[in-house]
């Protein structure tokens, strides 16, 4: 499956860090930055954590909250957000769900060897639950601030 702009958003509800719960309707009304990455505490998905959490202030005042997935246990989100300090929700898609609705659970390629796995992407929901923006394959340097500019669009 996949999602494009304009699509309404696929529903979702994941276990998060610190043993809570997040869903889309629950967040009915805000701006949602749903941020899929592929693992936690490495190199481009540390690098890009740390961007949002860099960047909150900003998306703060946008009254946009910001939702890091991928199928990294409770306790190893809770581990990666202790260390860097990550001020927004990382929650657990364990079983692919979510990974799979949002289309983001791709055959990758890395040394000639195929596997699958989560493509980093970034879906910006508004708040009627429409996808306003999509972003795959993301490149981490420059993209939340290019994240953050288009949500001051919404």
């Amino acid at each position: 499956m996949s999602v494009s702009e304009g699509d309404k958003a696929p529903a979702f509800a994941m276990t998060t860090d610190g043993g809570g719960t997040v869903s889309l309707k629950d967040l009915k009304g805000q701006t949602v930055v749903l941020y899929f990455y592929p693992k936690d505490d490495t190199p481009g998905c540390t690098k890009e954590a740390c961007a949002f959490r860099d960047s909150m202030p900003d998306f703060s005042g946008l009254d946009a909250t910001i939702i890091g997935v991928s199928k990294d246990s409770v306790k190893r989100h809770d581990n990666f957000k202790a260390k860097y300090d990550l001020p927004f929700t990382l929650a657990s898609d364990d079983d692919g769900t979510v990974c799979e609705a949002y289309g983001t659970w791709v055959q990758k390629k890395l040394y000639g060897r195929e596997y699958m796995g989560i493509e980093r992407a970034t879906f910006l929901i508004n708040g009627k639950g429409v996808v306003a923006k999509v972003w795959r394959r993301v490149k981490v340097a420059g993209h939340v601030e290019e994240v953050l500019e288009s949500a001051k669009s919404l």
